[in-house]
């Protein structure tokens, strides 16, 4: 389970959650323009946009999880189960796994409105990478400072949806994702008014009760619905600090405890790590489950025009600073 989302400060914003109950095992990874893109059953790109995100390295390939690319266009890949559906081979589409997607995508378009276009002729395919690589069943968001949408290959077809909020979790689809947070349009971060009756004097005796009825679960819709509270409703200064504190708070209001989610066999669902990109710099910022601390990686002190991955193993055990 994983929630993504966006925030906009003088620079654009982007991150997710990855929430699972293990790790293939995560690199921070520079895709360079030169890096050869080979694909399936499309032809192979040998020179693209440059990306950063956060992957599984399989022969060579990045599989990313996230990523952004350098003209500041950002897509993640979000569980999407039982629901995600994948087509036969169709002549005349660019037949694309959906393990290509992301890099498919960022390594041509530099906005949304050029990422939109290509989907129009894009068939996403049921191929898995390899037999240890099963397909995965997702759906996608895709943003840049203007525009975000989400992306879902389902049964009927694939849908493309704006997406206002600029928030996607894993299920329910999209539209009603969108659909459930009319069920709390009561909601507000300042304090309620006595509508309940004119006959009672009911005041409030906390801060904060504006917001009660906003779920606290963990399931997806729930997420949804809180991350999107808290996005919408966030209010930091500009400068860099400053929005990259403020994005991890987002999403740190979905973070997944070990014990909370328990999934079987005394394995539980946890935050394995939380991302936010400055798309507009190109500086990928995470934390992981034990690491609390940000790290950065800039992906403009690599050589672009490289034609190898530059990669950079998660830091994981806790760092903290003794002040005494």
């Amino acid at each position: 389970m994983c929630t993504a989302a966006t925030y906009k400060t003088s620079d654009f914003y982007f991150g997710r959650t990855l929430d699972y109950d293990f790790s293939y095992g995560d690199e921070v990874t520079v895709t360079p323009r030169n890096f050869l893109l080979s694909f399936r059953e499309a032809k192979n790109i040998e020179s693209h946009y440059a990306m950063i995100g956060m992957a599984h390295i399989a022969q060579d390939y990045p599989l990313y999880y996230d990523a952004v690319n350098e003209k500041g266009l950002a897509m993640a890949g979000l569980n999407f189960v039982g629901n995600a559906y994948y087509c036969e081979r169709k002549d005349g589409k660019d037949n694309i796994a959906q393990f290509e997607f992301i890099p498919w995508i960022l390594s041509q378009c530099a906005d949304v409105e050029q990422a939109r276009g290509l989907i129009e002729n894009i068939n996403l395919r049921d191929t898995a990478f390899n037999d240890k690589l099963p397909v995965a069943q997702l759906h996608w968001i895709i943003s840049d400072r203007h525009k975000t949408i989400t992306v879902e290959s389902v049964k009927e077809g694939l849908k493309v949806y704006d997406n206002p909020v600029g928030i996607l979790a894993n299920n329910p689809p999209f539209d009603m994702q969108m659909a459930a947070l009319n069920n709390y349009m009561g909601l507000s971060a300042k304090s309620p008014e006595n509508k309940f009756s004119e006959k009672l004097g009911l005041k409030a005796y906390s801060r904060g009760m504006g917001a009660i009825g906003l779920p606290g679960d963990l399931s997806s819709q729930s997420r949804f619905v809180r991350t999107a509270f808290v996005k919408m409703n966030s209010v930091s200064g500009s400068g860099e600090a400053e929005s990259v504190s403020q994005f991890f708070h987002i999403l740190n209001s979905v973070d997944q405890q070990r014990g909370c989610c328990d999934v079987g066999d005394e394995q539980y669902e946890i935050t394995i790590y939380t991302s936010c990109c400055n798309t507009d710099k190109g500086i990928y910022y995470y934390t992981s489950y034990d690491n609390h601390q940000i790290t950065a990686v800039d992906m403009h002190k690599e050589n672009l025009d490289s034609d190898s991955l530059f990669r950079y193993e998660l830091i994981k055990e806790e760092q903290i600073k003794r002040q005494n």
